[in-house]
């Protein structure tokens, strides 16, 4: 791995972690095995590192959430297999946790991949919907960017309720739920 990705890799798991604040030079140097130089031979400073690491983690979970919104099966199904994936639940979501991150929503540059991203999955989720409402797999009703604009916030909400309980189960909880809901639908 180059030391160019070693550290946008270091500063995905540190903003993670830690938050943007919370995240120093030195600490994303330390985790990365590169020096000041190396980092700033790469980087215009911490923005910018901080800019192309949440731009990957945002690309990233594009990739994970396609994949199971794309995957082979009704809407229902993909959207329960976008819902039921394995994920580090007591961590929180990687892009979720930067839109509290004060440092990062007053930055436009910072928040960018964070909106675009929630946009994003709102936009596809919604499609899955409405094809599933095509299909007769889901009932009509409700707009479908209302009912994906539930879902996000059902996976944003259980990790903030899993983390405030310090166990994963409230998660699951408002999974099931929201699956539970879609189901009746």
């Amino acid at each position: 791995m180059s030391t160019q990705d070693r550290l946008i890799e270091s500063t995905q798991e540190l903003l993670w972690e830690r938050g943007y604040v919370g995240t120093s030079p030195r600490a994303i140097q330390q985790r990365a095995g590169a020096g000041q130089g190396s980092m700033y031979h790469h980087f215009d400073g911490k923005p910018d590192l901080a800019a192309a690491a949440l731009a990957r983690s945002a690309e990233q979970l594009r990739a994970l959430a396609e994949e199971r919104l794309a995957a082979p099966g009704t809407a229902y199904e993909r959207i329960a297999g976008y819902l039921e994936r394995e994920r580090e639940v007591l961590r929180g979501c990687r892009i979720g946790r930067m839109a509290q991150d004060p440092e990062v929503v007053a930055d436009p540059r910072l928040r960018a991949p964070v909106e675009e991203t929630f946009a994003w999955l709102r936009g596809r989720i919604a499609e899955v919907v409405a094809e599933g409402v095509a299909a007769g797999d889901l009932a009509p009703g409700g707009d479908p960017a209302d009912t994906a604009a539930a879902i996000v916030a059902v996976v944003q909400g259980g990790y903030v309720l899993a983390r405030a309980a310090g166990d994963p189960e409230p998660f699951h909880q408002a999974v099931r739920g929201a699956l539970a809901l879609l189901r009746a639908a």
